[in-house]
C-alpha cells in the first residue's frame, strides 16, 4: 500500500472576503507541484461562502463537477434552464461535456459550505447534463451511503466515469471496511467532522489522505464522524 496524507494546515488558502477556499489539491492561485491532482480527482475544495456572496456565471467543458452541500442554501442556475435551491446535504453533479454556463450565489442567513470536486471525465463532449440528489444526515447514520456513482439509478447522481463517491457518518467505534479493484484505482478520503484511523494512519477533522496500491481500505472512527470517501481511477 501507498499513501498521502494532507494536513488541514498545509492545505492551500484563497481568502477574498465573501469567499474562502481551502484547496487539497492545485487549483487556481494556488500551486503545489506535488498536489497536482491525484489521478483523474483534478479538484477538491473545501469552500465557506458568506450570505451574497457568489460565483458569476462561468463557462465549464470536459470535466465532471460535484458540488456537496454541509451547510447553507445556495442557488443553481445553469445555461441547460435548469434553476433550483441546493440545500444542507444535497449532492449536485454537472457533466459539463461539449460546454455549459452556471452560476451559484449563497441565497440564505448563514454561511455555506460545500466541497467542490473535479474528476476527468471517461468520455469527452458529451451532451452536458446536470442532477441532484437529497441525502439527510439523519437516514444515513452509521452506512457509507453512495452518492455518485458510475452505475445510473435513482438513488444517487450519475457520473461520466469510472468513479464512486460515498458519505460516511458514523458513531465512534464504528469500523468500515471497503474494498476497491487495485487495477488503476484509488481511494481518496476526507473527514469533515471526528477523527479517522485509516489503514492505520490517523486522520483528523479536515485532513485527507489518498491511498493506492491496495485492495482493502479500513476505516476506524475515533469519535463521531463524518467523511466522504472518493474511489476514482489512476489513470485513463
Amino acid at each position: 500500500m501507498n499513501h498521502r496524507i494532507i494536513r488541514a494546515h498545509e492545505r492551500g488558502l484563497k481568502d477574498i472576503g465573501w469567499l474562502q477556499s481551502n484547496f487539497s489539491l492545485s487549483f487556481s492561485s494556488y500551486y503545489n507541484p506535488e498536489r497536482t491532482g491525484f489521478g483523474l480527482l483534478r479538484v477538491f475544495n473545501d469552500d465557506f461562502v458568506k450570505p451574497g456572496g457568489g460565483f458569476g456565471l462561468h463557462a465549464h467543458a470536459n470535466m465532471e463537477i460535484i458540488s456537496i452541500l454541509l451547510g447553507g442554501r445556495m442557488n443553481h442556475i445553469d445555461s441547460m434552464g435548469y434553476r433550483e435551491e441546493v440545500s444542507t446535504d444535497s449532492v449536485q453533479i454537472m457533466s459539463a461535456g461539449s460546454g455549459l454556463r452556471h452560476e451559484e450565489h449563497n441565497i440564505g442567513d448563514d454561511e455555506v459550505n460545500f466541497l467542490q470536486i473535479w474528476i476527468e471525465p471517461k468520455l469527452q463532449n458529451v451532451t452536458p447534463r446536470y442532477q441532484k440528489r437529497s441525502f439527510p444526515a439523519e437516514k444515513r447514520k452509521n452506512q457509507l451511503v453512495t452518492v455518485v456513482s458510475n452505475e445510473e439509478g435513482t438513488a444517487h447522481c450519475w457520473i461520466n466515469q469510472n468513479a464512486r463517491l460515498a458519505l460516511g457518518y458514523y458513531e465512534a467505534g464504528q469500523t468500515i471496511t471497503y474494498r476497491l479493484n487495485p487495477l488503476n484505482k484509488l481511494v481518496f478520503v476526507f473527514v469533515m467532522e471526528g477523527g479517522l484511523t485509516v489503514n492505520g494512519e490517523q486522520v483528523n477533522r479536515r485532513d485527507s489522505i489518498g491511498l493506492w496500491d491496495t485492495d482493502t481500505v479500513t476505516v476506524e472512527c475515533n469519535a463521531e464522524s463524518r467523511f466522504l470517501l472518493i474511489e476514482a481511477p489512476i489513470n485513463h
